[in-house]
């Protein structure tokens, strides 16, 4: 039963009405985690910390905090200060001073971290076997390969140890062990997650990940972390194209140009039912009415070459330089091989592949600006661990085949999954796009979740009906004003909203108080809404949720004769909203009658 509410949504509505006691809940995760013999965790928190975390929460209302109480997964290459920081090395153990920016907003929120959580050591793999605290068992089947390099996060979420998870990706390290424990992960926008207290692989190209059950948890989690870090150097500011509002999951996929590699462009290394799986997808996404547009996908594929080829392996040479120039053996083996290969490159050979990278990444974009995402594998097949350690360079260079170009070429892309091979091991697969294109992935994502309609992990928890309503929750730092007229979606005030990072919540009606009119002057053309305590009818609005820092602006951009003050809904509460001073319907055209704007601008536009 716990399993199946492991979403952030059901979570938020079990603890709302007191169906799950947030403490006991919390204390059976832990011990859950405790207890996995999957070789999921590094170190867990105790029940003293989380009483501490507990009592922080106590002081505060669940409508302040959208994740109060949910339980996560650091991946242990990601600072917490509650304990140590090990990059799955026992000889880089450190003790942070405070937690990295991404896990603060996120405890900021509510959410509480369960502990660390095993990875491939510095983040050097996509395998999930490379780390002196076992092999993360895949959560499916023991003897397979559970994905790397963040293994522990993927399997954690899996389970149903924690509602959601942070990773890293370099090279695939979220997407790869999202897709074999069909989970779904999202490597957004480089920049857009802050990777300030994290221990870095190649600093230019690392990015926090978000690992969780759902697409719609995904795009909630995106909300509250995406934030611009100023003490991070290649933070990025979200643009308001790509803020929550544009999260809008449709029934169908009509108008949307999908990129497909030529056929024989896909590799599945001789897995004939991943092959299967990827082409019935492809013809599920064509029958709901998406286009299908053949690419070349070579471009992408050499720029890939570039990453551990290339001398971005200095990278990771770069970040552990002094750990690493001490004494070598303290890494594995096989991590010590590639980064010591590191000092094989110059300044010229960098620069000269740097050349070449900018030559991918202008076809590349070229191709990627013909249609609204491209469709891959998130891997073309998987294997057990017995194989992976007989090949290991080999069999881990298969799983990156449509992973390592993606940050390189400064791409998003989110991974969903696709199905089960023969072998019963899942199957996944990724879409991806330009910058800032994260919302419309998060959206064709949540989309194909729904059409798919999988368990959860390697649970038995059904799906939940597809839904961008938790994205609505009261969200701290925000506020709901109520629009009735040229600030309506669709109409020319409308970006005002957008721009504040607003998003639309509802539309409803007013108390039956009102007499509604059509003020004199335009374009614009706008209605005032005046409160009467006779014949007053209910006029329709629509309630929008902006940043609360941007009121004040919000409220200086609007001329006479409208302001802000409150209005009262049909639900008897009341809402911030526009209202008109009585002097100007005077000179109006009373249009109660309609009873609201949009039916008197089509009366309008028929007549």
């Amino acid at each position: 039963m716990m399993q199946q509410l492991m979403t952030i949504e059901s979570l938020q509505q079990a603890f709302r009405c007191d169906e799950l006691n947030v403490r006991r809940f919390l204390l059976d995760k832990l011990k859950q985690a405790k207890n996995d013999d999957n070789n999921v965790w590094i170190s867990t928190i105790s029940e003293a910390q989380l009483d501490e975390m507990l009592a922080a929460l106590a002081t505060k209302s669940i409508d302040d905090l959208p994740l109060y109480g949910i339980p996560f997964a650091i991946k242990d290459n990601i600072d917490l200060s509650l304990l140590p920081t090990t990059a799955a090395c026992e000889a880089y153990i450190y003790q942070p001073l405070e937690s990295a920016l991404v896990v603060q907003q996120l405890m900021a929120a509510g959410a509480i971290p369960l502990g660390k959580t095993n990875l491939d050591q510095f983040a050097t793999g996509l395998v999930g076997v490379r780390s002196p605290w076992g092999a993360v068992k895949n959560s499916f089947n023991p003897k397979y390969i559970s994905g790397g390099s963040s293994s522990g996060s993927a399997v954690a979420v899996a389970k149903g140890q924690v509602s959601f998870a942070l990773g890293t990706d370099t090279a695939g390290s979220g997407r790869v062990p999202a897709a074999l424990n069909n989970i779904v992960g999202l490597k957004a926008t480089k920049g857009l997650l802050s990777c300030t207290g994290v221990v870095p692989a190649c600093k230019s190209l690392d990015c926090v990940t978000l690992l969780a059950n759902t697409v719609t948890d995904l795009n909630y989690l995106l909300d509250i972390s995406a934030k611009l870090d100023r003490s991070d150097c290649y933070s990025r500011a979200n643009p308001i194209t790509n803020s929550n509002a544009s999260f809008q999951p449709k029934e169908s996929f009509s108008g949307l140009k999908i990129g497909l590699p030529a056929k024989d462009q896909l590799a599945f290394f001789g897995d004939s039912s991943a092959q299967v799986l990827f082409e019935e997808n492809v013809l599920r996404l064509k029958e709901l009415g998406a286009e299908i547009i053949t690419i070349n996908f070579q471009p992408f594929l050499e720029a890939a070459k570039l990453l551990y080829e290339g001398p971005w392996v200095a990278e990771r040479y770069a970040a552990i330089e002094d750990f690493f120039c001490r004494d070598p053996k303290q890494c594995l083996p096989v991590i010590e091989k590639i980064i010591g290969g590191a000092t094989a490159h110059s300044a010229v050979s960098t620069f000269k592949a740097m050349y070449r990278l900018q030559d991918y990444k202008v076809e590349c974009d070229a191709i990627l600006a013909q249609v609204d995402c491209i469709l891959t594998p998130t891997t073309g097949t998987t294997y057990t661990i017995e194989e992976l350690e007989a090949e290991p360079i080999k069999l881990n260079s298969n799983l990156g085949y449509y992973t390592n170009f993606m940050n390189l070429l400064d791409y998003a892309a989110i991974a969903v999954p696709a199905g089960f091979l023969d072998t019963g091991l899942p199957f996944g697969i990724t879409l991806f796009g330009a910058a800032f294109s994260d919302r419309l992935l998060l959206s064709t994502g949540a989309q194909i979740q729904a059409m798919n309609n999988f368990a959860l992990g390697a649970t038995k928890a059904v799906l939940p009906k597809l839904s961008s309503s938790i994205a609505t929750k009261p969200t701290a730092g925000y506020i709901d004003i109520a629009v009735c007229g040229a600030h309506l979606s669709g109409f020319p005030l409308n970006h005002q909203l957008i721009e504040r990072g607003g998003y639309l919540v509802k539309t409803c009606k007013t108390s039956a108080d009102y007499r509604f009119y059509a003020l004199a002057g335009g374009p614009p053309f706008r209605p005032g809404l005046i409160r009467v305590s006779e014949q007053g009818v209910a006029i329709e609005v629509e309630i929008w949720r902006i940043q609360e820092n941007t009121l004040g602006s919000f409220l200086y951009g609007i001329g006479q004769p409208l302001g802000l003050g409150k209005v009262q809904l049909d639900d008897r509460s009341w809402c911030i909203s526009f209202i008109c001073e009585g002097y100007a319907i005077a000179t109006a055209q009373d249009i109660s009658q309609f009873s609201g704007w949009r039916a008197y601008i089509k009366a309008n536009q028929s007549n």
